[in-house]
């Protein structure tokens, strides 16, 4: 950019090159005009006002964007169902249009960063998000820069790095296993936490049974709900090595596709995930029941914006996996399940 002292008179359509205070007494201190502020004709008895007869500016050079222009460009990174505001001083914020899971290109984002002087900010990918959240920003540190650094960072970013996928409804069956729940000695438990968890994608249960660990049943039970419509299906219990442990066997007599049996995630180890014909199943072991964040919460946000869950999917979240149940939990906000 080119720097230079001016008049005030001859300043209009310049960019102003620092803040100008303004201070009027008990009232307002702060500044009357930004840095990057592109001086229009209406300004200039301002600036007399604020006692200023000469300030410094800059002339924007052909072979640069202005931090707003380049702020504007940036707007592209917009995937679906995310909106922007801004610029305000060439920063652009983008913003979740739906509830959803936040897709981010981690890969671009660091190729973007990489390139200095831009500095591409957002939160982890596959986080849940509510309608209206801010998930990521971006800006050029200069006023100005270099079109060609620009259009490079633009260049990464043909397929849009940002986008929400957004929830959907689903009618859900939940199967609880246990011969100790099933008898009536012990009330279960986790139907209550299944139907909150739910409550959190506007989904409830449509089919509810609690059966003894008997393989043959557990398994007629999986298919009779998938026949009822049911797109997900829950299996609670009966998630261990022990020998009456049958649930995970009965899920794949009734030929659930096994993603993977097994994460690498405190609490939950235990947690199942497989596809009948395109509806998922979970196993999910009896953690579930004892502490309110655990694998499963780190899942549904997936199933319920039909994001399929892969084998690399389960196994990578061993980095970030431990839950440290802090006495005021902020999930999904803290670093549980984040890499």
């Amino acid at each position: 950019m080119d720097k230079k002292t001016v008049k005030i008179d001859d300043a209009v359509g310049k960019i102003l090159m620092h803040d100008i205070t303004q201070v009027i007494p008990e009232k307002y201190k702060g500044p009357a005009f930004r840095k990057g502020h592109i001086i229009r004709k209406e300004d200039v008895e301002v600036l007399r006002m604020l006692g200023k007869e000469h300030i410094f500016v800059f002339d924007i050079l052909q072979d640069e964007y202005h931090e707003n222009d380049a702020g504007e460009l940036f707007k592209s990174f917009a995937g679906n169902n995310v909106y922007t505001k801004g610029p305000t001083e060439g920063k652009v914020t983008f913003y979740s249009q739906v509830n959803g899971l936040v897709k981010i290109d981690k890969n671009i984002v660091n190729k973007v960063n990489l390139l200095n002087n831009i500095a591409f900010t957002t939160i982890h990918s596959c986080v849940p998000v509510k309608k209206d959240d801010s998930f990521a920003g971006i800006r050029i540190i200069p006023l100005s820069m270099k079109k060609e650094i620009v259009d490079k960072a633009l260049s990464y970013a043909e397929t849009p790095p940002l986008s929400v996928t957004p929830f959907v409804e689903k009618k859900v069956g939940l199967i609880v296993t246990g011969n100790e729940v099933a008898s009536g000695k012990i009330k279960d438990a986790f139907g209550p936490i299944i139907k909150q968890k739910l409550q959190e994608y506007n989904s409830k249960l449509i089919n509810y049974i609690i059966l003894k660990d008997d393989m043959e049943q557990i398994t007629e039970q999986i298919l009779e709900m998938k026949k009822n419509g049911c797109e997900l299906i829950i299996l609670t219990g009966g998630m261990s090595v022990d020998p009456d442990d049958t649930t995970k066997l009965a899920i794949r007599n009734a030929g659930v596709e096994v993603v993977h049996y097994g994460t690498p995630v405190l609490p939950g180890n235990m947690f199942m995930v497989g596809y009948l014909k395109g509806v998922p199943v979970l196993g999910v072991p009896a953690a579930a029941v004892f502490f309110k964040i655990t694998v499963l919460d780190l899942f549904l946000p997936y199933i319920f914006s039909n994001t399929k869950i892969s084998k690399n999917d389960l196994l990578n979240k061993g980095y970030g996996g431990f839950c440290r149940h802090c006495a005021i939990c902020n999930f999904p906000y803290c670093a549980f399940g984040k890499n």
